[in-house]
This record gives C-alpha cells, structure tokens and sequence, in this order.
C-alpha cells in the first residue's frame, strides 16, 4: 500500500504528542503537590487501550470516572480512619497517604467513550477503552493477477 508523505501532518502530530507530554507532566507535578498520586499504567492492546490504577482501601461506589474522547479523568478518596492508641503501647507511623486525589490523562489515541469497561478489583481499578474506528489499524489485501504461461 503507497501511502503519501504529508510532512506537514507529521509536524503537527509531534507537536500534539509535546503538548501532551508537557499537559501530563504539568499534571502530574500538580497532583503529586497534593500529597498522593495512585500509580498508573496505560497498555495498548491493538483495538484498545487498558488502563490500571492501584487504588487500595477505595470503594467503587466513592470513585468519579469521566471519559471524553481524548482524555480520562478518575477522582476518589481515601479515609483515614484514626484509632486513639496508648502512648504506652510504641510508636505508630503510616507511609499510607489518605485523602482525595484526582488523576487525568490524556489518551494517545481517541476512543469510544460510551464503550468503556470498568472493573474494581483486589484495589485495582481497571479501564478498557475500545479505540475509535478512525485509529483501528485495517488490514488492506493487495490483489494479484498471476502471469500467464
């Protein structure tokens, strides 16, 4: 398949994947001044794209999932509950954090936003979300005519 080269399309394409580099980082840096980012990670997985998320402690029914096309945003909190405990009895620490946090990303690819799955379990949020058509990779058949003997 002959695909022509469009210089100026791939020009804007990297200056998007910087713009989005940049959105991230600005993103992360924000939430991380918060106190507590959950960590994260995006596979592609041909027609869609799989997004983990460790949130332990969490139930369901406090998480905010938003999808647009290009973008995923996922809220919650974790309560912190206190016990009152002897002075007595040692020294206590906790390297949990607790509280609200706010996650966003931006998706490399657009997706089918009223298509996405989304499963909780063992404190992992797990999203599948289906690639548009538009960004689905076809495969195109070349026909061939054998030579004549």
């Amino acid at each position: 398949m002959l695909v022509r080269w469009q210089p100026l399309q791939e020009i804007e394409e990297v200056r998007r994947q910087f713009d989005r580099m940049f959105r991230d980082i600005t993103t992360l840096d924000q939430e991380a001044a918060k106190g507590w980012v959950p960590a994260s990670e995006l596979r592609d997985d041909g027609d869609h794209l799989t997004l983990r998320l460790s949130i332990p402690d969490i139930e369901a029914k406090d998480l905010d999932i938003q999808v647009t096309k290009d973008s995923l945003t996922i809220a919650g909190e974790r309560h912190l509950e206190r016990k009152e405990e002897s002075a007595e009895k040692g020294y206590y620490w906790s390297e949990i954090s607790y509280g609200k946090f706010r996650r966003v990303f931006a998706l490399p690819v657009a997706i089918e936003n009223e298509q996405v799955k989304a499963e909780y379990t063992n404190g992992i949020l797990t999203l599948t979300l289906p690639k548009a058509n538009e960004v689905k990779a076809f495969k195109v058949n070349v026909a061939t005519e054998l030579p004549a003997s």
